[in-house]
């Protein structure tokens, strides 16, 4: 056995308890990471709000892929896809522009 296999079974168990200690708090860390992000913004005076936003996003898309991934609960059976990791999703015609009917054009 591998130092890489050796490894994977170790941690194999501290996954599905992480799994699940995110699945039990989701909203807990959600609000957590919500009130750091005020206050580092607030702390630097909206200087890096984008970036902020941008980490507390990523953040949040990657909690909520660890809450999900051990198949708790009602929503482990959802289809829907993943939210945008990087932050909120612009809002539709956000460009000015109408996007044309029909599937996209391919190459």
């Amino acid at each position: 056995m591998g130092l890489l296999d050796n490894m994977k079974a170790k941690l194999g168990p501290a996954k599905g308890k992480v799994s699940d200690f995110a699945h039990r708090h989701e909203g807990t860390v959600h609000h957590g990471l919500e009130k750091a992000a005020h206050a580092v913004d607030k702390g630097t005076k909206g200087k890096y709000r984008d970036k902020i936003h941008s980490g507390t996003g990523k953040a949040k898309g990657a909690m909520d892929r660890l809450a999900h991934k051990g198949g708790h609960g009602p929503d482990s059976a959802d289809t829907t896809p993943p939210r945008d990791a990087g932050g909120a999703t612009p809002p539709p015609n956000a460009g000015g522009t109408t996007p044309p009917d029909g599937p996209p054009p391919t190459s």
